[in-house]
């Protein structure tokens, strides 16, 4: 009988761990993604360039770039600087903004990209995708997936608090986007891969049902881990659908209607998730969610991220436009207006009581 199998695209080295840094050097060489130390390193003038200093004596042989935000421009400038050099790779080290920009310049030059963490703010850190401002607002754009991801949880710990905290509603998130794709499936036919939703799934419930807090290491290494298997799962689905549905719907509504003062990605994704479980009647679910969001200091209700109650059901009513052919449990509703503010009035009175 023939052994059927696939191929999942997917880092030849994950090291999560305290202390990687220091051996970054190494483990490039070892695994012969960059034997002769020639390097492009993208980095952001805040992480990235304070870590600079500690890791130049260890990359001799690397040319440092750094990146002024997270702009098609600016991901389409840097690679064209970095065609200059004969690299054997890109390493993206700081923030989401800088990884994603370095993930598009190195597919626009054929060169393989390290992805070099300094927080946990979202799962982009190992998705195929790269979220760059354009012109036109925000647009996702496909590319391969890092060869290697890097997370010293030294340097994690020594992050501003809040982007632990947006890496924890968008691993939570993941519960809500499968749900959404598992409905999409009964009511229209999509197709789901079992493994994908799999894999995003349970790197969600992972961070809801672990009891530790942002300053536990055990609970760092989990969530790290579940962003990870977040990126993975999206090359296995071929798309972001294992963790994008009407949460994130939600929260690009958000970057869009309001984009001078919307919130963080993972705290509007976590708010999103709340709501759109409680849409979907899942009670205990929702009641989990709220209260781990809680736990963790993220928002449970618009008034916490400075929106008013009628502002988010605009965004909900906003949300289904952002995705078009995307369905979701607000596709599948397709409240009216007064029909959003009636299920917002009901999620509120489960939030306080």
């Amino acid at each position: 009988m023939p052994v059927l199998t696939r191929l999942i695209p997917s880092p030849v080295v994950v090291d999560i761990s305290a202390g990687a840094l220091d051996d970054l050097a190494g483990l490039l060489a070892d695994q012969r993604i960059s034997a002769s130390g020639k390097l492009a390193v993208a980095i952001s003038g805040g992480s990235g360039a304070r870590l600079r200093e500690r890791l130049c004596p260890m990359l001799p042989g690397a040319d440092w770039y750094e990146v002024g935000g997270g702009t098609l421009d600016e991901a389409i400038k840097l690679g064209d600087a970095m065609k200059k050099g004969r690299y054997d790779a890109v390493v993206g080290l700081g923030g989401g903004k800088i990884i994603d920009c370095a993930k598009y310049a190195a597919a626009r030059i054929g060169l393989p990209l390290v992805a070099v963490a300094t927080n946990l703010s979202h799962d982009g850190l190992c998705s195929p995708v790269a979220t760059l401002d354009n012109d036109a607002g925000r647009g996702s754009y496909g590319v391969p997936n890092p060869i290697a991801v890097v997370i010293d949880l030294d340097v994690i710990r020594e992050a501003p608090v809040r982007f632990v905290r947006s890496g924890i509603g968008d691993a939570i998130s993941n519960i809500s986007a499968v749900a959404d794709w598992e409905l999409s499936h009964r009511e229209t036919g999509e197709d789901i891969d079992g493994l994908a939703a799999a894999m995003a799934r349970q790197a969600g419930e992972a961070v809801l049902r672990h009891p530790g807090g942002v300053g536990d290491d055990g609970f760092l290494q989990v969530l790290a881990e579940g962003l990870v298997l977040t990126g993975i799962s999206m090359s296995v689905a071929g798309d972001s659908r294992p963790a994008s549905g009407a949460c994130h719907e939600i929260n690009h509504a958000f970057d869009l209607l309001y984009p001078k003062r919307a919130a963080s990605h993972g705290e509007q994704c976590g708010l999103g998730a709340a709501f759109a479980t409680h849409l979907r009647g899942d009670k205990e679910t929702c009641g989990l969610m709220i209260e781990v969001l809680r736990r963790h200091g993220l928002p449970v209700t618009p008034g916490e991220i400075g929106f008013s109650d009628e502002e988010f059901v605009r965004a909900v009513e906003y949300a289904p436009q952002t995705r078009p052919g995307r369905y979701t449990i607000l596709e599948h509703l397709d409240l009216s207006t007064d029909q959003i503010r009636d299920a917002y009035a009901d999620y509120a009175q489960a939030v306080s009581s």
